[in-house]
């Protein structure tokens, strides 16, 4: 096997910290992770893990576009698989089941958020990420309101916005308490895009 050349070895080397990494964020939280542990669980020095990220912050936020790019990946392919919206939104609704309220994202998410209190810069980084999130919903929102023949009551990324914030006080919630559903979050995409809400008898 031809040996990797330095940019290759250090870009895999850069792959193996972030899934290390992400590893134990997820499992033991931000704060409990160290520099040193990651570094140890992945087989290298804390040098290597500093010639790569310049701060553990760094690190989080690589793990985090890791984390949204799979997660963007999962969106669209459950969106895509539903011809209408209202098959859309089931697709939707069926990622939102099993992803929001994962402890372990909803953890890392809140202790990283609040590093923006000492390093105003990460605001921004992580409002850049959410900004794409937000774009996902805007979207999803405005072909349910066309299909529907509706015109959405404000904006489609101000109501991305306050669905966006639904969706993460439902993912706190959720991590505690398991019967919490999603279904405050897409019943509320139901009701901007002019859609009915069904429930069951009983429901």
């Amino acid at each position: 096997m031809p040996r990797l050349s330095r940019v290759a070895s250090q870009a895999r080397t850069r792959r193996q910290l972030v899934a290390t990494a992400q590893q134990l964020f997820l499992r033991d939280g931000y704060f409990a992770t160290s520099l040193d542990r990651v570094a140890e669980a992945a087989g290298y020095s804390k040098g290597a893990v500093y010639s790569n990220f310049r701060s553990k912050d760094e690190l989080c936020l690589a793990v985090l576009d890791a984390i949204l790019a799979e997660r963007g990946a999962q969106i669209s392919a459950a969106v895509a698989e539903g011809a209408s919206f209202r098959d859309k939104l089931a697709g939707f609704e069926r990622w939102a089941d099993a992803v929001i309220g994962d402890e372990g994202w909803s953890t890392l998410e809140i202790e990283f958020a609040s590093q923006v209190r000492s390093d105003p810069t990460l605001g921004t980084a992580l409002a850049d990420r959410a900004a794409s999130i937000r774009a996902v919903i805007a979207t999803l929102i405005s072909v349910g309101a066309a299909e529907a023949g509706r015109e959405l009551p404000m904006p489609a990324e101000e109501l991305a916005t306050a669905l966006l914030s639904l969706g993460l006080g439902l993912a706190l919630q959720r991590a505690f308490d398991k019967q919490v559903t999603v279904r405050a979050l897409t019943d509320t995409i139901r009701v901007f895009a002019g859609l009915p809400v069904l429930y069951e008898p009983g429901g």
